[in-house]
C-alpha cells in the first residue's frame, strides 16, 4: 500500500496543522501509510491517535544550510521508507520536499494554507516553491485567485478546508458544556454572548470590534444584557493581551466586554454564543471560525474578503462587513442583535446547511486522495 508523506513545521494550533491531521487519519482509514515530518508540538498526541507515525526533523528552520541537510535526510527516509508521494504544507519544509522528491522521482504536491506577501524578487522566489508542485492545492477560490495571478502552476485545484461535522455538531454538545464555559465567562442565564475566538493577533481585529462594542455603548444602541467575549491563546503577544484589556478599560466596557484564555471546547464555545464575529483586518486563505460557527449554526459577522465571501452567505447565513471598518461593524451588530431570536435560529440552520454541502471534512479528504491516486500510479521506485 502506498506510503504518504506530509511535511508541516510544526504540529501547533492552525489550519494546515490540523488538515495535515485529518487527512493522515484518512490514509490510515483507506489502508495507507501516513508519515509527517515536522519538529513537533501541542497536537503530536492527536497525530497519534489518528494513526499518523510522527518523523521528528527541524523542518521549520528557513536556514539554507538546514533546508538543504533536511532534503538529504529526506532522500534517505523516502527510500527507507518506499515512500510514495510528498505532500509540502509550508514553504522551508517544501524546499527539502522538493529536492528530495525530484531526486527519488516520485510525486510531489503542495498546498496553500496562506498567502504569502513578496516584497521583492528573492522573496518572491522563496514563496515560488508553493508552485512547483505537480499539483498545487489552494484551499478556498481566493487563494486559488491569488496564486493563479502570482505564479503559473503546473496544475492547480481548489479543495476547501473541510470542518468536521461530527465534531462541529450541535446535537452532540451537552448542555452541562455550554453552562460551564458560560460560568466560566461570568455570563448570565439571560444574556446573549457576542464572541470573537482566535489566537490574540492585532490582525484577527479584536480591537475593531471592542472600538464597534464601545461605539454601541456610547450611541445607546448596544442592548441590555449582552456580553461579549474575546477568547484565545495570546502565544506570547502578552503586551497585545494588555492592550486588549486596556482597551476594554479605557472604553469603559467592564462587564460587558471580557478577554479570556485559549478555548479548548469550540463546540461548547459556538453553542454558548448567539453570535459568532470573526473581525480579521487581513484576508484569511480560509478562516476556520466563520465556517466552523456556522456548522454549528450561529450567525456570523465577518469581513469581507479572503475565504469569508465563501464560507458565509452575506443576508442569508450572516454578514459581510469591510475590514477594519468600525462604523459597519456596529451597524452589523446593531442589525443582529435587533432581531428575534427565530430569526437568528433561522440564519443559523441556513449556515450550517451550507457548510454541510459544500465544506464537509470527507469532502476534503476524498477529494485529497483522488489526488494522491491520480499521482500514483505505476511509479518506479526511489
Amino acid at each position: 500500500m502506498p506510503v504518504i508523506l506530509q511535511i508541516v513545521p510544526a504540529l501547533d494550533t492552525g489550519g494546515a496543522e490540523r488538515t495535515t491531521i485529518d487527512i493522515a487519519r484518512a490514509l490510515k482509514e483507506t489502508g495507507w501509510t501516513a508519515l509527517v515530518a515536522t519538529r513537533g508540538g501541542r497536537l503530536v498526541p492527536e497525530l497519534a491517535d489518528a494513526g499518523g507515525e510522527l518523523i521528528r526533523m527541524r523542518v521549520d528552520s528557513k536556514n539554507p544550510r538546514t533546508i538543504w541537510a533536511n532534503a538529504a535526510e529526506l532522500v534517505r527516509l523516502i527510500r527507507e521508507r518506499n515512500i510514495s508521494l510528498v505532500h509540502a504544507r509550508s514553504r522551508a519544509p517544501a524546499w527539502s520536499a522538493l529536492l528530495a522528491a525530484r531526486r527519488c522521482r516520485i510525486p510531489f504536491v503542495t498546498t496553500y494554507h496562506g498567502i504569502y506577501r513578496a516584497k521583492g524578487p528573492i522573496k518572491r522566489w522563496y514563496n515560488s516553491v508553493m508552485a512547483k508542485g505537480d499539483v498545487v492545492i489552494a484551499n478556498s477560490q481566493w487563494t486559488a485567485a491569488h496564486v493563479r495571478e502570482t505564479y503559473a502552476p503546473k496544475r492547480l485545484v481548489t479543495i476547501p478546508r473541510g470542518i468536521d461535522l461530527k465534531h462541529f455538531d450541535p446535537a452532540k454538545v451537552d448542555v452541562s458544556r455550554v453552562t460551564a464555559l458560560r460560568e466560566r465567562w461570568h455570563v448570565q442565564e439571560n444574556e446573549r454572548l457576542v464572541l470573537l475566538p482566535g489566537r490574540l493577533s492585532r490582525w484577527k481585529g479584536q480591537l475593531v470590534l471592542l472600538g464597534a462594542v464601545a461605539q454601541l455603548q456610547k450611541t445607546d444602541r448596544l442592548p441590555r444584557g449582552v456580553r461579549v467575549v474575546i477568547g484565545g491563546d495570546a502565544q506570547k503577544r502578552d503586551l497585545y493581551r494588555e492592550e486588549l484589556k486596556e482597551a476594554v478599560t479605557g472604553y469603559e466596557l467592564h462587564g460587558v466586554a471580557s478577554i479570556e484564555d485559549h478555548i479548548e471546547d469550540m463546540p461548547a464555545a459556538y453553542c454558548a454564543a448567539d453570535i459568532v464575529v470573526s473581525a480579521s483586518t487581513d484576508p484569511e486563505a480560509f478562516g476556520r471560525v466563520p465556517p466552523e460557527a456556522g456548522a454549528m449554526g450561529k450567525p456570523v459577522i465577518a469581513t469581507d474578503h479572503g475565504g469569508a465571501r465563501e464560507t458565509v452567505l452575506n443576508g442569508e447565513t450572516g454578514l459581510l462587513v469591510p475590514p477594519g471598518n468600525v462604523s459597519a461593524l456596529v451597524d452589523a451588530l446593531a442589525d443582529l442583535l435587533a432581531r428575534p431570536k427565530g430569526e437568528l435560529a433561522a440564519m443559523g440552520a441556513k449556515g450550517r446547511a451550507h457548510i454541510v454541502q459544500n465544506f464537509s471534512l470527507e469532502r476534503m479528504c476524498a477529494e485529497t486522495l483522488a489526488i494522491y491516486r491520480e499521482l500514483l500510479p505505476d511509479r518506479p521506485k526511489a
